[in-house]
């Protein structure tokens, strides 16, 4: 998992690490758009974003497809 550096005098807030565990094959375009909005294309391929609502959205459309854990912001 990457590390992620902060600059100096911000903090990293919570981070998400979400993986692919389904095919989006056969699936609606929209939910297509939304994995490849957060850089996911392939499956069991993993991504670390920031805990926003924006991106737990992201991940309420497509539930059924990924799989997210909540990681520390700051590479531990």
């Amino acid at each position: 998992m990457p590390k992620i550096k902060a600059k100096e005098g911000q903090t990293v807030g919570k981070m998400l690490k979400i993986t692919l565990i389904h095919s989006y094959i056969g699936r609606p375009e929209a939910q297509r758009r939304v994995l490849r909005g957060m850089g996911l294309g392939k499956v069991n391929r993993s991504v670390v974003l920031k805990d926003t609502p924006e991106i737990r959205g992201m991940i309420r459309k497509v539930d059924h497809l990924v799989a997210a854990v909540e990681v520390e912001g700051n590479g531990k």
